[in-house]
């Protein structure tokens, strides 16, 4: 494999600004480069919640759901690079087929549990965060079409991951009290 990175401090962002994947530079307070920063934070708090002891198919998800998380931030770094449908098909699969077995929700629920649930909410606030940024930016300039949906789908997986990773490990969710 070619070296992709062959040098990691390049100084040229010592000015405020960052390049994009296809020359330009923008400053790093720009709503792209916030949003890409946002999708980039997510992914690190799924690291986090990888590091944790998961149930094998909840780790898939999560490894793959990385991988779509780089090539949105790719998408967002080269505008016309395609962030595609079929992830966001495959995030509806994954909350259908974890959400079958959860019992319906009478009352809100508190971020918590065990140490992998509270992560993965933790995740799912990055997520809204990264959403909301994403529409903020879509306001102005053009982004990669499935990548609401995305965002959006993947705040409401991780919900259901949560209570399932609460769950298999028999501890009880903490509903909202009024």
């Amino acid at each position: 494999m070619a070296n992709r990175l062959s040098k990691i401090v390049t100084r040229t962002g010592d000015d405020g600004t960052t390049g994009l994947a296809d020359g330009s530079r923008v400053p790093k307070h720009s709503a792209r480069i916030c949003t890409i920063g946002n999708v980039d934070e997510l992914n690190s708090h799924l690291g986090v919640l990888l590091a944790e002891a998961l149930p094998p198919d909840v780790r898939d998800a999560l490894l793959a759901i990385q991988n779509d998380l780089f090539d949105l931030g790719g998408s967002l770094a080269y505008p016309i690079a395609p962030f595609t449908e079929d992830k966001v098909a495959r995030l509806d699969h994954a909350i259908a087929h974890y959400n079958a077995d959860l019992p319906p929700l009478r009352e809100f629920i508190l971020p918590g549990g065990t140490r992998a649930a509270a992560l993965c909410h933790v995740a799912r606030t990055v997520a809204r965060r990264a959403e909301r940024d994403l529409v903020a930016l879509a306001s102005e300039e053009a982004t990669p079409e499935q990548g609401l949906p995305y965002l959006n789908r993947l705040s409401d997986l991780l919900f259901i991951l949560s209570r399932v990773l609460n769950l298999a490990e028999g501890q009880a969710e903490a509903m909202w009290h009024k």
